[in-house]
């Protein structure tokens, strides 16, 4: 079941595309997907046509039972059944006999109003008023609800039902942020932008969903076939396939593929032996496609939209952009951190690589284990051989002894929600000791540490391998900063034996590092098999001059994926007009426009008009950037990245006036925010307003001095304005922080020289030539 996150922002949202700010800053967001009654779809009963229809268009559930009986039987109360419900007696879990719940300073009352579910609680202008319950959110182990708010918006209440057994903490009302107050001015106030369903959660929760977004109202009328999971949002529009069924006029036409849009026939006739040696087992043949676990992919993944509607049987690619293992949202070796669903961790895993889809596993209907407990691995793998005590070590029946515990050590989101990692990996202690990553033994045996874990394993199986996930040590150098990750990512780059969101999310990485020895691997992920890996490396791309961009980026317009596509035009944005002939421009124009798209899809979003707004800058087109730019700032006002970038524009327009304007607007929205600080003291230094500018720089270099960045031009101002010895200290400290920074330790040399401090001077020198590989000096 798919439920609004319950971490801070930064971790609360589905990823969309990112956002490529002029500034040099990335900011990301990601996209979940909700729809007033009013607004639905209602879906055909029966096909009439006395021919069949090109396009299918959706029947319902109840044509679907007809001949599926069993399937819709077990279908029928599954979390895909009860994804969304209109709120009645029978739907509603929670306590509404006239119940209050306390969150810092709001009382919430939860009561009935005749039929009507009522709870009374902070609206969006902070006071206290009564709203009604239109829909139920999911069931299990938590049950949230929608308000409708006006202009079409579903809202998620953020004060949920825990549905657990009282004797496992649950019957009782709770927060999802029960240590932050939320209040009405902030953005994760259940009435704002970031728990709105018809965007974060729709999509996902009903079936043949249409957000219908008006940019020019602001509102919404958002539609659907059916208000939960049903049959055709796996399977896609029925009316060819029941055309088929019941013999209509060219129903032989249909044969191949029984008129279904989506074909799931990559389990047919295949069978696993076990190996008696190994304990593991085979497939009969290889896996052809990836046609169910896309299928599975499209929700069950951190992703955004690229594409106003999803077609089934199309590639996962054209119609979102994936996550990768990214620094908050999964560990260096993979593990899930943040909540990331499912999708991004199960293609790193031997089992996927081994041919093994979801429905190995799961019952594609109920959503049940194929088989209780250990039972559902023992089907591919020996309980002789792997369910016994010389294996785990642990007391049968234990929790040690259970396959998933181990191998699939899950993590807790919303509070009392467990979702199990499906990188289904070894347990490597070893490794946690090394780099802090999660492991499964301190997880159980919370009173233990790593050291103590990697002992143990050691004493039981020897050396643990790395087996497929051997990327933690160059995803963790990337992230450090280390001076030796550029190599190590490289490597990582060119191991085919790596799966393929590793490697990816290692050239998405090596920017920092980008020489002409990493050339080779950025026309190497030009060229990857993997889509993953050619979208990571246009993006890397960006970092090059225009000139060295075209010759590698063009040959992507016309990728078969949609994804690809719009990277690709994304980094030939600023291509000067007049230098393609005819077939080119077409391409180029094509792409672009498919790039508009694709932000036009998530209009209602900041994130998206930000990312608009860049495309149409680098295009020229600066009236439209503006108007994106400050679409943005409506939609949010507190959203920084669109102030920053409005911002620049202006200043490449040569208006340096409205450029403070603007920053100063972004300020007194966010008065903490560095950006906004250190994008008004380059401005201020622009207009020659010195003084102003360092104060500005300093406050920057203040609110975050983890930007090694920020506190180096602070300190570069500091000099110029002959403050030596407060630069100095400033980089001194800036160079604890960051001993890797060349920028920090070159400047540092140049200060002191100029001071006349050769000794110290060189001391860093030699540190910097360490740094750069060129070994220490001798004097």
């Amino acid at each position: 079941m798919k439920l609004l996150p319950a971490n801070r922002l930064s971790k609360f949202l589905l990823p969309i595309l990112l956002a490529v700010l002029i500034s040099g800053l990335s900011w990301w967001y990601d996209d979940l997907m909700i729809a007033p009654a009013s607004a639905r779809v209602q879906p055909a009963t029966t096909i009439d046509a006395a021919t069949i229809p090109a396009t299918a268009s959706h029947v319902g559930r109840a044509v679907c039972a007809n001949c599926h009986a069993e399937e819709h039987k077990l279908w029928q109360d599954s979390h895909h059944d009860l994804a969304m419900q209109e709120a009645t007696g029978q739907t509603v879990l929670g306590d509404f006999n006239n119940r209050e719940f306390i969150y810092f300073d709001v009382a919430s009352r939860f009561y009935r109003d005749g039929k009507r579910f009522m709870v009374h609680t902070d609206g969006p202008d902070g006071t206290l008023q009564d709203f009604e319950i239109k829909y139920t959110f999911g069931v299990e182990p938590l049950q949230q609800y929608l308000i409708e708010l006006s202009d079409g918006r579903l809202q998620a209440l953020s004060i949920a039902w825990d549905a657990r057994l009282v004797n496992k903490g649950g019957q009782r009302w709770f927060h999802l942020y029960p240590d932050e107050h939320i209040d009405y001015t902030d953005e994760l106030h259940w009435t704002g932008l970031n728990q709105n369903w018809n965007f974060m959660c729709a999509e996902c929760h009903s079936t043949n969903l249409r957000k219908n977004y008006d940019p020019r109202t602001r509102s919404y009328k958002t539609a659907w076939s059916e208000i939960d999971v049903s049959c055709e949002a796996c399977h896609g529009p029925g009316s060819r396939h029941v055309a088929w069924a019941e013999h209509k006029p060219g129903w032989d036409k249909l044969e191949g593929d029984k008129g279904l849009e989506i074909l799931f026939d990559e389990r047919t006739g295949v069978s696993w032996e076990i190996n008696p040696d190994t304990g593991n087992s085979t497939r009969s043949t290889a896996r052809a496609g990836k046609k169910e676990i896309e299928m599975c992919a499209r929700c069950h993944a951190r992703r955004s939209n690229i594409s106003a509607g999803y077609v089934h049987g199309e590639r996962l690619l054209d119609h979102y952009r994936m996550r990768l293992l990214d620094e908050g949202m999964y560990f260096p070796d993979g593990q899930i951190e943040d909540e990331v669903y499912v999708y991004g961790s199960f293609i790193q895993s031997k089992m996927y690589h081994a041919g093994v889809t979801c429905s190995d596993c799961h019952q594609p209907h109920s959503l049940k284990l194929r088989s209780p407990g250990n039972g559902v691995c023992l089907q591919c793998h020996s309980p002789q051989k792997f369910d016994t005590s010389s294996h785990h070590f642990h007391k049968a029946g234990s929790k040690g002894a259970s396959c998933a515990e181990c191998h699939m050590s899950p993590r807790t989101y919303m509070k009392v929600d467990p979702r199990h990692d499906h990188s289904i990996r070894i347990p490597q202690p070893d490794q946690s000791v090394k780099l802090g990553t999660p492991n499964a033994c301190t997880q159980c045996h919370q009173d233990r540490d790593a050291i103590w874990a990697a002992k143990q394993t050691r004493a039981w199986y020897g050396d643990t391998p790395d087996g497929m996930r051997n990327y933690a040590k160059s995803l963790a150098a990337g992230r450090a900063g280390d001076p030796s990750a550029g190599e190590m990512l490289a490597s990582l780059i060119r191991d085919e034996s790596v799966p393929a969101i590793a490697r990816a999310t290692a050239l998405s990485e090596i920017s920092a590092y980008l020489n002409r020895d990493s050339l080779g691997v950025l026309q190497r992920g030009l060229s990857d098999k993997d889509p993953m890996l050619r979208i990571a490396a246009l993006e890397l791309l960006e970092r090059l001059p225009i000139k060295m961009r075209v010759p590698m980026a063009f040959p992507l317009l016309d990728d078969p994926v949609r994804g690809v596509r719009i990277q690709a035009a994304q980094v030939l944005a600023k291509f000067p007009a007049g230098g393609l002939d005819k077939d080119q421009q077409t391409m180029l124009d094509k792409a672009t426009q498919e790039s508009i798209e694709a932000h036009e899809v998530n209009a209602d979003r900041p994130e998206a008009q930000v990312n608009l707004g860049n495309l149409y800058a680098r295009h020229g087109e600066a009236d439209k950037a503006k108007v994106s730019y400050e679409t943005a700032i409506k939609l949010n006002p507190a959203f920084i990245p669109a102030y920053v970038n409005l911002a620049e524009l202006h200043r490449q327009l040569q208006d340096e006036t409205s450029t403070e304007r603007v920053l100063r607007q972004a300020i007194a929205a966010i008065p903490g925010s560095a950006d906004a600080h250190h994008a008004l003291g380059l401005s201020l230094i622009r207009q020659k307003q010195t003084d102003k500018a360092v104060l500005a720089l300093q406050t920057a270099a203040t609110l975050n001095p983890d930007n090694p960045r920020y506190v180096y031009v602070y300190a570069v101002a500091l000099n110029s304005t002959s403050k030596s010895n407060e630069a100095m200290m400033v980089l001194q400290g800036a160079h604890n922080r960051h001993p890797d920074n060349a920028e920090i330790l070159t400047t540092l040399v140049s200060i002191l020289r100029n001071a006349g401090n050769e000794r110290a001077a060189q001391s860093y020198a030699n540190k910097l030539r360490v740094l750069q590989g060129q070994g220490e000096s001798v004097h």
